[in-house]
């Protein structure tokens, strides 16, 4: 397939959706930028429209007005305090019905990319198929029924397949990894050895190319397929956090020890209990930093997209310049 000339995304002014409107427009697209949130770049007003996913009327009606080629539905609630109900990812669920439907109305839309979230199952756990489900999060939950949406529908005309990204960073992200880099750059990071366990995480400007190959593969490897979203090379977080440490000229990170670790976990833990959203860190979070990536297969994506287009390194230095410029007041 040719690379789409009209592209809609949903979610355009958050992490990933920011990147990718840069990457589509210096491909040469047409883009329109569905959020309900402001766009992060004063340039991307221009392809914004403020449309609530849950306005199914409105949806429809940027679809018709738009005329998409093809969509790219990113828009979603991410965060996963536990004490909310389901309702609270409504625009996971209700919202991807919609975009389903308004998709369906929309003669000229080709192929729909419906973004989920490695979180359908638990963390190092290995699905036997797309659809062996174990979230462990209403976040998660929400993810695999907007999923199941997606798989029971039937999309007039058009191709689907689902992707689901990793841990994702870089520029215009937020929590937890910008506090990462921040805290690196502080000389306040330090080395927790016990997570030194080999991981995938993606780099956002290797994730946005890796979904325009997708938008572009040949029929057979795009119709109701499930991508994960993640750089092909595991590497450890102290590896990682040592790169960082250097390309910014930052203190030499110390290690400490497990059992100070722990404790503030706990603290972190007990912060999220009373309303603070982002801990430097929880027991979830260090979990997850001790355990495994575990279930991402990346073979086929691979070998659809050859190589990504930024290293570790790369990557890493990419981000920093976009931190100075954006606490310089650049954007």
């Amino acid at each position: 397939m040719s690379v789409p000339e009209r592209l809609l995304i949903t979610g355009g002014s958050g992490f990933i959706g920011t990147n990718l409107i840069d990457y589509l427009l210096d491909q040469g697209s047409d883009v329109c930028s569905v959020d309900i949130v402001e766009p992060q770049k004063k340039s991307h007003q221009k392809y914004f429209h403020h449309i609530d996913l849950l306005n199914k009327e409105n949806l429809k009606e940027i679809f018709l007005s738009f005329s998409p080629t093809a969509v790219i539905h990113l828009a979603a609630r991410t965060d996963i305090t536990e004490h909310r109900d389901i309702h609270h990812y409504d625009v996971n669920t209700i919202g991807t019905e919609n975009i389903i439907e308004a998709a369906n109305a929309t003669k000229t839309v080709q192929r729909v990319i419906f973004t989920s979230t490695k979180l359908v199952h638990r963390n190092g756990y290995y699905p036997t198929s797309p659809e062996d489900y174990s979230p462990e999060t209403l976040y998660g939950e929400s993810k695999k029924i907007g999923e199941q949406a997606v798989r029971a529908c039937d999309l007039l005309g058009s191709e689907w397949c689902i992707v689901r990204p990793g841990s994702i960073w870089g520029p215009w992200f937020k929590a937890p990894y910008r506090g990462f880099f921040e805290r690196i750059i502080a000389g306040k990071y330090y080395h927790i050895r016990s997570a030194d366990t080999p991981k995938v995480f993606g780099y956002v400007g290797n994730t946005v190319f890796q979904i325009h190959a997708l938008l572009t593969a040949p029929p057979q490897d795009f119709h109701k397929k499930t991508y994960y979203l993640s750089d092909y090379q595991p590497f450890v977080i102290s590896e990682w956090a040592t790169i960082i440490q250097k390309l910014a000229h930052s203190p030499t990170i110390k290690t400490l020890p497990e059992g100070l670790i722990n404790l503030a976990a706990k603290v972190g833990d007990g912060m999220r209990f009373f309303g603070y959203s982002n801990p430097p860190l929880s027991s979830f979070r260090l979990q997850n930093m001790r355990t495994e990536t575990g279930g991402m297969p990346l073979e086929k994506l691979k070998t659809i997209t050859g190589e990504l287009p930024y290293s570790l390194k790369e990557g890493c230095s990419e981000t920093l310049a976009w931190l100075a410029k954006e606490d310089s007041g650049g954007f």
